[in-house]
């Protein structure tokens, strides 16, 4: 009774602290996105600079990173040489500094919660790439999910009450950069053995995203800013919100590193209905019934992905251990065949 009832509280305990994990990143998830919709916007706090506030936050990120890595040796950094820096970790940046902008720049133009509706085709972009860099292979049943989720996009998009095109083009494109680049890492970083934790993937790819970023904003936003004589730097609106992206990247790592990638994902979906709702009840964004209907299709095929990549996950994992299993025969076996033949030995010489 005593034992079971510690393996009870021991396993509450467990899905307590899962459930904690998935909260937090909700919460500062919502918190990036709602905080950074406010900056941007014309109509709330008027400041429609996304590469200026990207920049802002992997200034900062960089800075504690350092900190973190160097200052207080909290994290050891990765061995990393100069050449896989330059042929792995910066085209990781640049990627990241695309999507980044792209995906800041949509709020200026769209709606929290239809902007959440565009992100469904995260796995059809992941997917679709997957398979022309050749690190997925095609699948008919696959890629008719990833069809469902895009005719689900569709109607959600037709159904938009404002809908603006250069919003939609800047938020797929933010789809497509950070799709490639979730591809790249498992090609230029996860094959060669490389795996980052979130301190050590800001130390390392925040300073060069922040470098890539400087390009555009030196043409597009600096002459703009230099003009606006009457903009003082507000560091309680701006500390808040890179301390935001900071500790949702620290969250992320807690997430995966407690649960899994999976959970994440399901996590994700739970955070896009809320967002629609709150951008509906709070923000008074207009949600069409055809939005929901849309969204709804494209959420039921992206449900239907991920328990597939379980249902993939549980499989490999089941035959993984078989294949120990048998190893482990097999050399149970030869150590008893050599015995037997070590005893015959034995007792020939006796003979």
């Amino acid at each position: 009774m005593g034992k079971g009832g510690a393996l009870s509280d021991g396993v509450v305990k467990k899905i307590l602290l899962s459930y904690t994990y998935v909260a937090i990143w909700i919460f500062l998830s919502f918190t990036v996105i709602v905080y950074n919709k406010y900056i941007l916007d014309k109509k709330l706090y008027n400041w429609p600079f996304p590469i200026s506030l990207t920049m802002i936050h992997m200034a900062f990120c960089s800075s504690l990173a350092f900190a973190a890595v160097r200052i207080f040796k909290l994290v050891e950094p990765a061995s990393l040489s100069r050449q896989v820096y330059l042929s792995s970790v910066v085209p990781i940046g640049a990627l990241y500094s695309l999507s980044l902008w792209l995906s800041n720049s949509a709020y200026i133009y769209l709606s929290v919660s239809f902007i959440q509706m565009l992100k469904a085709l995260m796995p059809v972009a992941v997917y679709s790439i997957g398979i022309l860099l050749k690190k997925d292979a095609y699948k008919s049943n696959t890629m008719s999910n990833m069809l469902a989720i895009s005719v689900g996009v569709a109607i959600a998009a037709y159904g938009e009450a404002k809908y603006d095109s250069w919003g939609v083009f800047l938020q797929l494109g933010a789809v497509v950069f950070e799709a490639t680049r979730l591809v790249m890492i498992q090609i230029l970083l996860t094959s060669k053995g490389i795996n980052l934790n979130p301190i050590t993937s800001l130390y390392y790819v925040a300073p060069s995203c922040l470098a890539f970023l400087s390009i555009p904003w030196l043409f597009v936003e600096f002459p703009v800013l230099k003009q606006q004589t009457s903009f003082r730097f507000d560091f309680v609106i701006f500390g808040t919100n890179s301390l935001c992206a900071f500790a949702l990247n620290l969250a992320v790592f807690l997430l995966v590193g407690k649960t899994s990638a999976l959970t994440m994902n399901v996590a994700g979906v739970v955070k896009d209905w809320l967002l629609i709702a709150f951008s509906w009840s709070v923000i008074k964004d207009t949600v069409t019934p055809l939005n929901l209907f849309g969204y709804g299709l494209a959420f039921l095929g992206v449900g239907y992905y991920n328990h597939s990549k379980l249902q993939a996950m549980k499989a490999k994992e089941a035959q993984k251990k078989t294949q120990q299993s048998e190893e482990e025969q097999g050399k149970l076996l030869e150590e008893r065949e050599g015995d037997g033949n070590g005893m015959g030995k034995k007792g020939d010489s006796q003979a």
